[in-house]
């Protein structure tokens, strides 16, 4: 689980890092619909089970560890039919980096939520929901074996 822990932060390090203050210039209001944006598509996919449209909303390489990471999460929380009561933005990290909390209904009528970090890289937001990511070459691991 160490190492599950480490690659989330280093993935949200890598990509805090590479997010440059010129993509962040319009108004954070405009911002906050774009990650709002993110998290809708995200709730799409899951509701169709839509592994593609489920890493494109996670900003991820479509790879082997992209698609066993999308099958699991849908296998967990796909096909619930979640409509959406709430979704709050919060771009508490900077214009580019910020957190998004989603209270959604389940057709069972079951109130379901989460907690998500939202990163813009090139003008798109994604979701931080893969964290099965490789360890960027060149840097330790905080394994202890």
């Amino acid at each position: 689980m160490h190492r599950r822990q480490f690659v989330t932060a280093a993935l949200a390090a890598i990509l805090l890092t590479g997010c440059g203050g010129g993509e962040g210039s319009d108004n954070s209001e405009e911002a906050k619909k774009g990650a709002r944006t993110a998290v809708e598509s995200y709730v799409d996919a899951l509701n169709s089970r839509d592994a593609d449209h489920l890493i494109r909303v996670g900003g991820v390489p479509d790879d082997a560890r992209a698609r066993r990471e999308a099958a699991q999460i849908l296998a967990d929380k796909g096909g619930r039919g979640l409509s959406i009561t709430e979704v709050r933005i919060d771009l508490d990290m900077g214009p580019d980096t910020g957190s998004a909390k989603l209270t959604a209904k389940e057709n069972s009528g079951k109130t379901t939520r989460d907690a998500f970090s939202v990163v813009r890289t090139h003008g798109t937001w994604h979701l931080v929901v893969f964290t099965d990511r490789p360890v960027p070459s060149g840097k330790p691991t905080s394994s202890t074996e």
